[in-house]
């Protein structure tokens, strides 16, 4: 059933912005009092988005305000309010003005966020569109972004107060860009996570495909625990945004497409990092659905993918290993889980002598072994740092990297990536399995592109390799645990 037949009407408000500072902000597990009575004290049922740009370069960066428009019904928790999973390198609070309590707040990481680790971020400035949704505000509030220093302490960077009942904003909802659908469909939004598939690259007569391939994907990530587990609490939708022609960008093969979302490979100069820049176009078309989590389906066979915490995840859909792209770029996406290789090429930079404890839950630097974030998982007896033969495994992963690269460069047929990408496959699964710690929850040194002094939990898991290994042990714990604060009371 189309879903523009469930829209409700939505109330007329309006919102101003200022920066300001803020002080006393209330903290806790929920807002002002826990539960939907506090959703109802402070909010409308409909979604506040706050649109802004985000610059920097070197020596400066910059947020500023864009505009504050209205995204839809609201699709969210109305219990779990506050955020406590402690995820993503950025943190938005939405503070009553009132009562100075953090009535909203969520963490999620951006495309500048990645940006900035790039060598080009130390030569130009740039500007990146972000976007914040939380529930609609009854009364005036402060929007605080904060961002996590080395030390993983969040400080402010920009914060602007919204007045609702002020007349500098568009309340009415867009028009939806294109035909919403149902692949799943298991209770009201407020208490499921709602996943939109959105499909980039399929003209009018190839929406079948697309409907295909969004169904084919899907059934793949609940193949995979916890979400097989856990598909139950799970609405996962599907938005149609017919293109004028097959297919996306592929800078490299310079060849090119003007479509709804503008998705690209090419992504900071890396052939196979695939995103939209286009928060806008991104953000306005799925207004037209509830959600929390989105997933960009493309028409394309190159091998390709991208995803970023709580903004966006993307894969291609014709390539061998569509279905591996699919759920571990959610993974990205959907718990903020690092990505464990480090033998791949990458747009960032590494190689440093120190390295901070990341935010994600999968990686450590091991600075204290007796304080390890999943220590708790780790048998007796298991030796932290654990052994592992690294040298065979890079030997293998080394060549067939430099074997891509060569037959990237020869302009070879995907075909031909899927072949090397299966003997890969096929050699380090079974030189994986049978090492000494195989199965075992440790600290293995390699991992978030660098080959020292980071480590991941187990020897192998889809973060780490395209191997039909699934979730690691800690992966699913800090999956679960998403799905928790969207879909439990």
């Amino acid at each position: 059933m189309p879903l523009a037949a469930r829209r409700i009407a939505l109330l007329l408000v309006a919102a101003a912005c200022a920066a300001a500072a803020v002080g006393g902000a209330f903290a806790g597990s929920q807002s002002g009092g826990a539960g939907a009575t506090a959703f109802d004290t402070y909010f409308r049922d409909k979604t506040m988005r706050v649109d802004y740009y985000h610059s920097g370069g070197p020596g400066v960066e910059i947020v500023a305000l864009d505009r504050v428009v209205s995204d839809g019904p609201w699709a969210g928790s109305r219990t779990r309010l506050v955020d406590d999973l402690n995820l993503g390198k950025y943190l938005f609070e939405v503070i009553d003005r009132t009562t100075n309590r953090v009535i909203y707040s969520r963490g999620f990481a951006s495309i500048y966020g990645e940006w900035e680790t790039t060598p080009e971020a130390r030569e130009v400035h740039r500007t990146f569109h972000e976007s914040l949704r939380f529930p609609w505000p009854r009364q005036p509030v402060q929007v605080v972004l904060k961002v996590r220093d080395e030390e993983n302490s969040f400080h402010e960077i920009w914060s602007t107060v919204v007045d609702p009942d002020s007349r500098f904003v568009n309340p009415v909802d867009r028009p939806p860009p294109g035909e919403v659908w149902a692949l799943q469909e298991n209770g009201p939004p407020s208490e499921k996570v709602d996943l939109l598939v959105i499909g980039e690259g399929y003209t009018e007569a190839e929406l079948p495909k697309f409907h295909a391939d969004a169904r084919r994907l899907v059934d793949a990530l609940f193949e995979e625990e916890p979400f097989l587990s856990r598909r139950s609490d799970f609405n996962v939708w599907g938005l149609d945004l017919p293109a004028a022609e097959s297919g996306i960008s592929r800078p490299r093969a310079l060849e090119f497409r003007r479509t709804p979302l503008s998705s690209e490979y090419n992504i900071f100069d890396s052939e196979r990092y695939l995103l939209t820049y286009d928060n806008r176009a991104l953000r306005d078309a799925a207004s037209a659905a509830p959600y929390e989590f989105l997933e960009i389906v493309v028409n394309e066979a190159q091998y390709g993918g991208g995803g970023i915490f709580n903004f966006q995840a993307t894969a291609a859909a014709d390539t061998g290993f569509a279905e591996y792209v699919f759920i571990h770029e959610f993974g990205h996406h959907f718990a903020g889980l690092a990505d464990e290789y480090y033998t791949s090429d990458v747009a960032y930079e590494t190689g440093g002598a120190y390295h901070p404890e990341p935010w994600e839950p999968n990686v450590t630097a091991l600075h204290d072994p007796a304080r390890l974030k999943w220590g708790d998982l780790v048998e007796e007896g298991t030796p932290l740092p654990t052994p592992w033969d690294k040298a065979a495994f890079e030997a293998g992963s080394t060549a067939a990297q430099a074997e891509r690269r060569t037959l990237r460069g020869d302009g070879a047929p995907e075909t031909e990536i899927d072949r090397l990408f299966n003997a890969q496959m096929e050699r380090e699964t079974t030189t994986l399995a049978n090492m000494t710690y195989a199965g075992k929850v440790g600290a293995f040194e390699g991992a978030s592109y660098e080959p020292t002094g980071l480590y991941r939990p187990e020897i192998d898991c889809i973060m780490f390799t395209r191997n039909p290994v699934g979730f690691c042990r800690v992966c699913r714990r800090a999956i679960n645990r998403v799905i928790d604060q969207y879909s439990r009371p």
